[in-house]
C-alpha cells in the first residue's frame, strides 16, 4: 500500500491563485502514476481542466511531505465528452494525461490479466478526498468485488462495490487486489448516502482507439506506449543494484499468491522488460494467431482481447496445464513466437532479440527436457538468420561522405579570473568556415550567474550574422573542463525568450586539451564510422571511478564516452574522469549533467543514450540530435524526457580557438 499510495496524485485545474488545498473548486479528483510521466485517471476527471490541460500534484520524494506540482496534458480519453443529457459520465471512463516536462517519481504495476478485478474478492481504493478540518489528504478504504454491469465483451462494463465508503475526489484512484500485489482498476464512482459504488478494470484501455496507420514501433500507438515504459520502468528496477528501497517484484515474493502463474515476479518483471524492448504487435488479429497456436490457450475467453504481448503473456496464467514442465513450455513457446512474428524487415535488433533469447536459454536448461531445449535451439538458428540477412540488407554504406554545408558558427569563451574568485571574463567572436575569427565583443569582471544578461546584444549579433532561413548557427561554448556544468543551453535571450539549446545546436569545447596527436587521430578516423556510445562512470546503477587514461585510449575509435554520474558534481572524482577523457584524445563524449541519488536507476538513460548514438552513426550528426532532443523536451515530447539535462562535448581539434587575449593580473 506504500508503494501504491507514493504514486497515487491529486489533479487540478491548471492555473495560478488558487488555494491548492482546498476541497472544492479547483481539485477535479485522483489519478495514479502508470509509466514514467504518465497517469492514468477517469475521463470524467481529466476532461474537467481547461482545453486538456490540468495540473499534477504528486510525491517527487517519499520520505517528504511535500508535493510537487507539474502541468499535464489529456492525450486520451475514453470517451473524450459526456453525451447530451446523459446523467453521468459512460464508460469505460478512462483518460491518459502526459505530463509536460520530466520529474522523478514512482509508478504502480499493473495486472497483465483479463478482468483482473473480477477474480479479486477484496480490493483496496486509494485516492485524495476533502478531510474534515478542510484541505486534502489521501484516504484509502477496502472494498468487496459484487460483480459487475455488462459482460465482459460489452465497451461498457463497470465492476460494483460494497463495503467502504468512498468519499467525493477518489474518482481516478487506484483499486488494488493486495492478495496479488497489483493495480487491477480505477475507481469511477461512489453512491450516494451509500457504501460502495464502481470501478473500471485497467484492461479497458485495451480498447483504446487503434492507430489508422501501421504499428511498427511503440511510439505508434499510445496504448503501447504507456505499457512497454511501465514494464521497463518495473525490470529496470528489479534488475538495478541501486538504493535499498523494495521494489513491487520484492513485495509480490512475500506474497502467498502473486500473480504470474508459473513465474515468479521476479522472473515476471524480467521478461517482461524483455518483452517490452521489442517492436509491439503488429495488430491484434496478429497476436490471436499466436495464442492460438499454443495447445490449451483459448485467446477468445480473455475480453477484451489482447492488445501487447503483456497481455498475451498474462492468458497464458490461466491455462489448464499441470506440470510445471508443461506451464514453462507453453511460456516459453510464446517467447519463441514473439521472436518468429511477422513484423517489417529490419525493425527488431538483434541486441533485444538475443535478449529474450537469452531469458529463454536460461528457463528452459533448468525447467526443460534436452529434447525440448535442442528444439528451440533450432528456431532460433532461423530467427537469428533471419534477423542478420536483414541487418545486411538495412546497412547503410558508411563509405558515403556525409552531405554537409560548412558553416559559420559562433562561438562564445568563458574564462575564471585567478585574481577575483567568482569573477569571469568572457568574449563572443564569429568562427569562419574559412578557419578565420572574427571578434564580435569581450567582456570583463563579471560574476557568472550575470554572464547571460551581459553577453544578450553580444550573442544575438554573432547570431545574426550566421544563422540562415531555418538553419541556426552552432554556438560552441569554451570553457575549462571544471565548467562543463555550465548550462548555457537553458540560456534564454530576451530576443528571443527561448532556451538558446532549443533554438539552436549549443556544444561544450574545452580550454585544456591533452595531447595533440592522439585528439587528431581519433577525430579523423571516425568521420564516417558508425558511432557506438559507452558508458564509462557507471555500472548497474553505481558510479564507477572513470578508467585510467591508457585504459581510454585503448576503446575503439568509434566510441562515445558518456559521463552518466556527471551531474554529482562537484566531486573531485568526477572532475579528474573528465580529464581523462580528454588526455585520452576523445573530442566527443556525452554529459548527464542532472543530479543524481544513490538510489537513482539509470538504465533508461543507458538504453536511450547508446540506442540514439548508435542511430546516429555518423560524428558530424551528434550535434543535431542532441538539439532535436532539446527541442523534443521543450514541447513536451516523452521519448525524449530521458535526455533532459544531456550536454555534448564536441571539441573539433581542426577548428582554432580564439586567442586568449583576457587581462592578466599585474
Amino acid at each position: 500500500m506504500d508503494l501504491v499510495r507514493d504514486a497515487t496524485v491529486r489533479i487540478h485545474r491548471p492555473g495560478s491563485g488558487y488555494v491548492h488545498d482546498g476541497p472544492g473548486g479547483d481539485f477535479l479528483g485522483s489519478g495514479f502514476f502508470i509509466a514514467p510521466s504518465w497517469i492514468l485517471t477517469c475521463a470524467h476527471v481529466a476532461m474537467r481542466g481547461e482545453g486538456g490541460m490540468v495540473n499534477v500534484w504528486f510525491k517527487g520524494d517519499r520520505y517528504s511531505t511535500e508535493l510537487s506540482e507539474v502541468p499535464g496534458k489529456v492525450v486520451a480519453a475514453m470517451p473524450g465528452a459526456r453525451p447530451p443529457g446523459a446523467a453521468g459520465w459512460p464508460a469505460p471512463d478512462l483518460a491518459l494525461i502526459k505530463l509536460q516536462r520530466p520529474v522523478e517519481h514512482t509508478c504502480v504495476y499493473v495486472t497483465e490479466r483479463s478482468e483482473a478485478m473480477l477474480r479479486s474478492r477484496e480490493i483496496h481504493c486509494v485516492g485524495w478526498a476533502p478531510s474534515q478540518g478542510g484541505g486534502l489528504l489521501k484516504r484509502s478504504g477496502v472494498c468487496v468485488v459484487k460483480g459487475a454491469y455488462g459482460a465482459s465483451d460489452d465497451a461498457e462494463q463497470v465492476v460494483r462495490l460494497d463495503g467502504d465508503w468512498l468519499e467525493p475526489g477518489m474518482s481516478g484512484g487506484p483499486v488494488v487486489d493486495l492478495v496479488r500485489g497489483e493495480v487491477v482498476g480505477v475507481i469511477k464512482s461512489r453512491l450516494d448516502n451509500h457504501q460502495g459504488g464502481t470501478a473500471v478494470g485497467t484492461e479497458r484501455l485495451r480498447t483504446l482507439k487503434v492507430p489508422p496507420g501501421p504499428v511498427e514501433t511503440e511510439a505508434d500507438d499510445v496504448y503501447q506506449s504507456v505499457f512497454h515504459a511501465h514494464d521497463r520502468y518495473h525490470a529496470d528496477r528489479h534488475n538495478s543494484s541501486a538504493g535499498t528501497e523494495r521494489t513491487w517484484a520484492d513485495v509480490q515474493s512475500e506474497l502467498p499468491v502473486p500473480p504470474g502463474g508459473i513465474l515468479g515476479p521476479k522472473q515476471r518483471a524480467d521478461l517482461l522488460g524483455r518483452l517490452a524492448e521489442l517492436p509491439p504487435p503488429v495488430s491484434t488479429r496478429s497476436l490471436l494467431v499466436l495464442l492460438d497456436a499454443l495447445p490449451g490457450v483459448h485467446s477468445r475467453e480473455h475480453r477484451p482481447a489482447p492488445r501487447g504481448w503483456r497481455d498475451a503473456l498474462g492468458a497464458l496464467y490461466d491455462t489448464r496445464a499441470r506440470e510445471r514442465a508443461a506451464q514453462f513450455e507453453l511460456v516459453l513457446r510464446y517467447c519463441m513466437g514473439v521472436l518468429a512474428a511477422d513484423r517489417r524487415s529490419g525493425v527488431l535488433s538483434a541486441a533485444n532479440a538475443e535478449s529474450l533469447w537469452e531469458w529463454v536459454q536460461q528457463v528452459a536448461k533448468a525447467e526443460l527436457p534436452r529434447d525440448l531445449r535442442r528444439q528451440f535451439d533450432m528456431e532460433w538458428a532461423d530467427v537469428h538468420l533471419y534477423l542478420e540477412q536483414s541487418r545486411q540488407q538495412a546497412r547503410p554504406l558508411l563509405s558515403e561522405p556525409i552531405v554537409s554545408v560548412e558553416r559559420d558558427c559562433v562561438v562564445l569563451e568563458v574564462e575564471r579570473q585567478g585574481w577575483a574568485p567568482g569573477m569571469y571574463d568572457w568574449r563572443v567572436a564569429v568562427a569562419r568556415h574559412t578557419g578565420e575569427m572574427s571578434r564580435i565583443r569581450d567582456g570583463q569582471g563579471g560574476p557568472l550567474g550575470s554572464v547571460p544578461d551581459q553577453l544578450s546584444a553580444a550573442l544575438t549579433e554573432a547570431f545574426r550574422e550566421c544563422d540562415e532561413p531555418g538553419s541556426p548557427a552552432m554556438l560552441q561554448v569554451v570553457v575549462a573542463p571544471v565548467l562543463f556544468g555550465l548550462e548555457v543551453d537553458r540560456w534564454e535571450l530576451p530576443s528571443d525568450g527561448r532556451p538558446l539549446g532549443v533554438v539552436r545546436p549549443v556544444v561544450l569545447r574545452s580550454s585544456e586539451h591533452g595531447p595533440t596527436g592522439e585528439r587528431l587521430t581519433r577525430w579523423d578516423s571516425t568521420l564516417n564510422a558508425g558511432m557506438q556510445a559507452e558508458v564509462i562512470d557507471c555500472e548497474n546503477e553505481l558510479r564507477v571511478r572513470v578508467p585510467e587514461t591508457a585504459q581510454l585510449g585503448g576503446l575503439a575509435l568509434e566510441t562515445v564516452p558518456v559521463l552518466c554520474r556527471y551531474g554529482n558534481r562537484p566531486d573531485p572524482g568526477i572532475t579528474t574522469g573528465v580529464g581523462r577523457v580528454l588526455d585520452a584524445g576523445f573530442g566527443v563524449a556525452l554529459l548527464q549533467r542532472r543530479p543524481t541519488e544513490g538510489d537513482t536507476v539509470c538504465k533508461d538513460f543507458h538504453r536511450r543514450v547508446a540506442e540514439g548514438v548508435s542511430d546516429v552513426r555518423a560524428r558530424d550528426r551528434l550535434p543535431r540530435w542532441v538539439h532535436e532532443l532539446r527541442r523534443g523536451v521543450s514541447t513536451s515530447c516523452l521519448d525524449t524526457y530521458w535526455s533532459d539535462g544531456m550536454a555534448l562535448y564536441y571539441d573539433n581539434p581542426h577548428q582554432p580557438l580564439p586567442r586568449s587575449e583576457f587581462l592578466e593580473a599585474p
